[in-house]
């Protein structure tokens, strides 16, 4: 906190939701007041709202975001694990057919948490807010940024009771996800249009919810059906998640040509016919459905190169889907959330909260997890017809193709998984995969033989019912 000599110090933060709730708890670590501008009215516990229809579907925390909130929050793994997330260590706990064949089963190198989207937000939502620095504006819109193109002064905001008027803000980061209008309220300050690329799989995805058969509602494993894209045709995928409550959450999806449909009688017969493997429709065959099928086309990767900008504010940022939104079928957007936000704190901290050039710092920051989500993502949707309108470039083409040999060399090399993993759960930067030893393991290929099923146990098998 400040003395009485030194005036406070405000943040405002767009957007209530994952994002900018880590971001308001990094900016309460350096400012003295955090304000959260949010459309919704925020639940006061577990439950859907209507800024949020993602949340019917899918979501795991890889490891390095856990750290991450780890960090901001300590003890929020725990919090999060107490309120009925379960926790999954890679590979162990995974049966995944990749492109290349199934994977097996390797010692623990990262991990994941798992839980429905609401139980998540609700939990960091809590330990945010009971923080209190920071302040929640709730249906409220934000309409636009004052100042000038040299410096951010504050945001329009528009409540649901009353006239538009102003927040001063010494920092404002807008962390209001996909529909952020960070761009357009940048050009009307009077800076040039920022550079953006956008990679459209036209994938679609349908979930439901189901009750796992009893004896297998603790310590199953995650299910993953990846597509194969070699073979030309649509991509389709499946995740079965065992989350909360003894349940699972299902994710069937599928590119142009090949995605599921809205109707719930069709939803166990895509997973068993339309998938590479039917292992995940014999699963539900065993279990109860909860919930009508959520389906949704908002999947396309969009990635805005503020950092790129030839000039930038002061006291302006952007965060999260905001500036970067990925398709949900990699499972990165809530990990680079929160390494963003340890990222905001720590750069303010390091160069100090009235530094010059301070939210170019943060960009420039913010940028790496980004970055490494972005390659993962559209190294594979990239090659869809479609995604893009120039196709897929020769960077693409290349980082592809040495990718699909790491990942065939991983199907039969624990040391090649574990340095895959490093990558994929965002603790190690993509480097890892090109060191000498890295290198000449791709060339050489897997060590063991391909699996020539899914990688079971006896045990899960019998308690999913697969057998009597």
């Amino acid at each position: 906190m400040t003395d009485s000599s030194t005036p406070a110090r405000t943040a405002v933060v767009l957007g209530g939701s994952h994002s900018g709730m880590l971001a308001a708890r990094a900016l309460a670590d350096v400012a003295d007041r955090v304000v959260v501008v949010e459309r919704d009215a925020l639940p006061a516990a577990p439950g859907p709202r209507k800024g949020l229809p993602q949340a019917r579907h899918a979501h795991m925390l890889w490891s390095g975001g856990v750290r991450a909130m780890e960090e901001l929050l300590p003890g929020i793994t725990g919090a999060l694990r107490e309120a009925g997330a379960n926790r999954r260590p890679v590979t162990t706990d995974i049966v995944a057919l990749g492109t290349r064949g199934w994977f097996r089963r390797w010692p623990e190198s990262h991990h994941v948490v798992l839980a429905g989207r609401d139980l998540l937000d609700a939990t960091v939502r809590a330990r945010v807010l009971a923080d209190e620095r920071i302040e929640v504006v709730e249906r409220a819109e934000a309409v636009g940024l004052t100042g000038t193109d040299g410096a951010v002064t504050g945001v329009r905001i528009r409540p649901h009771d009353g006239p538009e008027r102003t927040l001063e803000a010494d920092l404002v980061v807008d962390a209001s996800g996909r529909g952020s209008q960070a761009a357009n309220w940048l050009t009307a300050l009077g800076l040039p249009p920022v550079e953006r690329r956008e990679v459209d799989a036209g994938l679609a995805y349908a979930s439901r919810l189901y009750l796992a058969p009893a004896a297998a509602r603790d310590g199953f494993p995650i299910i993953n059906v990846q597509p194969d894209r070699r073979d030309g045709g649509p991509g389709r995928a499946g995740f079965l998640l065992p989350i909360e409550e003894g349940r699972w959450i299902v994710t069937l999806c599928g590119t142009r040509g090949g995605r599921p449909s809205r109707e719930n009688d069709d939803f166990v017969s895509f997973a068993r016919e339309d998938l590479r493997h039917p292992l995940i429709g014999d699963l539900l065959e065993q279990a109860e459905p909860l919930s009508d099928v959520s389906f949704t086309r908002t999947t396309l990767n969009r990635r805005h190169f503020y950092e790129r900008m030839p000039a930038w504010p002061e006291n302006f940022a952007v965060l999260g889907d905001a500036l970067a939104s990925f398709n949900p079928v990699y499972g990165h957007g809530l990990a680079v959330a929160a390494q963003s936000a340890l990222l905001l704190r720590d750069t303010v901290r390091r160069h100090g909260w009235a530094a010059p050039r301070l939210s170019r710092r943060i960009q420039k920051a913010v940028s790496r997890p980004v970055g490494a989500a972005w390659d993962l993502a559209i190294g594979q949707d990239v090659f869809y017809p479609g995604a893009t309108e120039a196709g897929p470039t020769l960077r693409d083409r290349l980082v592809t193709a040495y990718v699909d040999r790491l990942m065939y060399t991983a199907t039969g090399s624990g040391r090649i998984a574990r340095r895959v993993t490093d990558v994929t759960s965002l603790e190690r930067g993509a480097g890892v995969l090109l060191t000498p030893s890295v290198l000449l393991a791709a060339a050489v290929g897997p060590l063991k033989p391909s699996l020539s099923g899914p990688p079971l146990t006896a045990a899960e098998r019998k308690a999913a019912g697969l057998e009597p």
